[in-house]
């Protein structure tokens, strides 16, 4: 949705995520050669209504973006509520780094457009969660005390980055993990 202060109806909230929904997949299939007509199809709407919810691709991949941080966000304050405070930062790591190697979606977008993303109050947010999180593995033991967030933050995306670009097979992953999480653990 395009920044509107009119809440959506019911039937305009469900196409607008089916559009979303249509558009993660595309585009990590894809990647940024992909139209909105190739989302359109695949959520089984018209273009108009793809264009309706978002006027431009820049507007599409800004909600997107918004929309995958704002699960990422959620993941992190689950595993801060549920989480065993020595694993949960390891589970993260995991699972963001085999997302990523499996989805080619935002990063080509932003690569290839230099689109202008404007999504500061989501990153907040992630920061705000991963500090937590990471704060929690060092009261545990799991992690060193010398370790800060920029470096967590560092590492994230230069593993997400090397997955998605190599596109490793879970055993580099695993294996790459591995040792990143040994440097995270005290005396490591």
């Amino acid at each position: 949705m395009t920044d509107q202060a009119k809440p959506l109806r019911a039937d305009a909230r469900r196409n607008r995520a089916k559009v979303l929904a249509a558009a993660e997949q595309v585009f990590a299939e894809f990647g940024a050669s992909v139209s909105t007509e190739q989302v359109a199809a695949r959520a089984g709407v018209a273009i108009g209504t793809v264009f309706r919810h978002f006027p431009t691709k820049q507007e599409l991949l800004r909600a997107l973006l918004r929309e995958l941080l704002a699960r990422r966000t959620e993941e992190l304050t689950t595993l801060l509520a549920e989480g065993d405070p020595a694993t949960a930062l390891f589970e993260f790591f995991t699972r963001l780094v085999a997302e990523a190697a499996a989805n080619k979606a935002v990063v080509d977008l932003l690569a290839e457009a230099g689109m202008d993303v404007q999504v500061a109050e989501q990153v907040r947010s992630f920061q705000h969660a991963l500090a937590q999180l990471l704060d929690r593995a060092k009261l545990a033991g799991a992690v060193r005390a010398d370790v800060r967030l920029d470096e967590v933050l560092a590492l994230l995306g230069a593993i997400s980055q090397g997955a998605l670009l190599g596109s490793w097979d879970r055993d580099l992953q695993t294996r790459t993990l591995a040792i990143v999480f040994t440097g995270l653990l005290p005396g490591g």
